[in-house]
């Protein structure tokens, strides 16, 4: 299994959208970046697991858990001409961009805020906290999961 962290803002999407969906089951649509993109298109599998992070909020961080539940496939609001995530070089043939399917697992009682996350010498290495990374999906380590999920209470 691979475990994943994938960024939202709260205000446009956060975890409480996708636990009020009657299945708690959504796609993750919108990621313009192409590393983010390969990430999903090319290593993210079913049964993987994300932390839900919430960003650009007034307490960054870590509010839970999602299971990756439909692997990659393409993008349609790409093609939307309604959709703020249109793309006009994006046709049904070849489409650029790629989504996966997520379920809600969990909601933390309290946010493990970035703050928090940059104290600790055990995530030092974590890609979410290299310096200038500002990339929506980015891998998480085993240990790094582990380490995270004992901060939880």
């Amino acid at each position: 299994m691979n475990y994943w962290l994938m960024k939202s803002e709260p205000t446009t999407y956060g975890i409480d959208n996708l636990f009020k969906l009657p299945s708690r089951t959504d796609h993750w649509e919108g990621v313009r970046n192409y590393q983010a993109r390969n990430f999903m298109r090319d290593n993210m599998k079913l049964h993987d697991q994300a932390f839900f992070y919430h960003s650009n909020c007034e307490i960054p961080g870590i509010v839970g858990i999602m299971e990756i539940v439909r692997e990659s496939h393409p993008d349609l609001t790409a093609l939307d001409l309604n959709s703020q995530y249109y793309d006009p070089k994006s046709t049904p043939e070849n489409p650029r961009w790629a989504m996966v399917s997520v379920r809600f697992l969990e909601k933390f009682k309290n946010t493990i805020s970035l703050s928090l996350l940059k104290t600790c010498s055990e995530l030092q290495n974590m890609t979410l906290l290299k310096p200038g990374n500002r990339l929506s999906i980015t891998p998480v380590t085993e240990k790094e999961w582990a380490f995270i999920l004992s901060l939880k209470n």
